[in-house]
């Protein structure tokens, strides 16, 4: 059985304190610390793949966590219905487990919820080996921690994600996308006060002049906000938030580091170096920055709006991807992967260096 044979290589490393490196489709290797300088053994867990429970009129779907995104996605579809926080793939290959364990969202995110909002109930394997479950398949099943969600972005350092139920929503009846041109400041003004409205927005994107923005629902209620929103309609809608979500866009096609700021949405345009791109009403401004810029310099930028600065892509070996915790909220992070790993094998470093 593929559980005994993961728990009894989590067994044997944890036995011999050799770091285990856990994976699935590889799609996210590039997300988070290198492991690339430590000696250590990989798990693949893309074998343990395919559908659990899937009841349509339920809104739940229950899968494997090797089980590709495309692949459940397609299914969901047919009964048209959908992951609403349209994770990004970032490759064929990518898997369920990847999602989950990265706690990536797509453009709909500001509209729809993040991952770790859908995630009713997980099955793992901590560092010991134990076979666990948390949570189950409705929304209203838990006392106490919700473990469950402490998963999301985890990056497989708490443990070994085996299965996940995750709420689905249907799919839109219709979906129009609407393009204009303004300046970055006036942009950012008119989406945070969209937001405060009850328009259909399902996704806005910001760039060189550009500010592109979707609706979805009835269309009746798609062509009243048009109206009131004004712009003009473009009809390769579908292909250009798909280029939003996989960084396929002319945008994100660079050798320079690209920064991921989630801050304060009402924050005005970011005195930094470099092309930006705004998702989320604001709250998610990427940026390729100038590699004269210190990593010191981004982040107390986005601390001060409010957020938080992760190093997406194109590492430089001497900066942290994620943004430093402070000691207490450090201290948190401490206490669980001692809890969960208590022999520190498990994706060692991939969150944060000395976790």
């Amino acid at each position: 059985m593929l559980i005994d044979q993961f728990s009894a290589s989590i067994c044997a490393a944890a036995e011999n304190k050799t770091p285990l490196q856990i994976f699935g489709g590889g799609t996210k290797n590039f997300y988070g610390n290198s492991l690339a300088d430590q000696d250590h053994d990989s798990l693949n867990v893309t074998a343990y793949s395919g559908l659990i429970d899937y009841e349509p009129a339920e809104l739940v779907v229950t899968a494997r966590a090797g089980t590709r995104l495309a692949g459940l996605e397609a299914v969901l579809n047919k009964n048209g219905q959908m992951l609403a926080f349209e994770p990004p793939h970032f490759g064929r290959a990518a898997t369920l487990g990847g999602c989950v364990a990265s706690g990536l969202s797509g453009p709909r995110r500001a509209s729809a919820g993040a991952v770790r909002d859908f995630v009713l109930g997980i099955r793992m394997l901590d560092g010991r080996g134990n076979d666990l479950r948390f949570g189950g398949q409705v929304m209203k099943n838990v006392a106490g921690y919700d473990v469950s969600r402490l998963m999301v972005g985890s990056m497989g350092t708490l443990g070994v994600l085996l299965e996940v139920s995750l709420k689905v929503l249907p799919l839109p009846p219709a979906d129009l996308t609407l393009r204009m041109q303004l300046g970055e400041d006036k942009a950012i003004e008119k989406m945070n006060g969209w937001a405060g409205r009850p328009f259909p927005i399902s996704a806005t994107c910001y760039c060189d002049g550009e500010l592109t923005v979707r609706l979805s629902g009835a269309e009746s209620a798609l062509r009243a906000a048009h109206a009131k929103i004004g712009g003009e309609e473009i009809s390769d809608g579908k292909v250009f938030w798909k280029t939003v979500r996989e960084q396929t866009h002319g945008f994100f096609q660079t050798n320079r580091p690209l920064w991921r700021l989630s801050i304060n949405p009402t924050t005005p345009p970011l005195a930094l170096p470099g092309e930006q791109l705004i998702e989320w009403n604001g709250a998610l401004r990427w940026l390729i920055n100038d590699r004269s810029v210190e990593a010191d310099a981004i982040r107390a930028t986005a601390k001060n709006a409010g957020g938080h600065a992760t190093l997406f892509r194109r590492h430089q070996s001497c900066v942290s991807v994620f943004h430093p915790l402070d000691p207490n909220m450090m201290k948190l992070h401490r206490l669980l992967k001692q809890k969960f790993d208590p022999a520190g094998i498990l994706n060692s470093g991939r969150l944060y260096p000395d976790l």
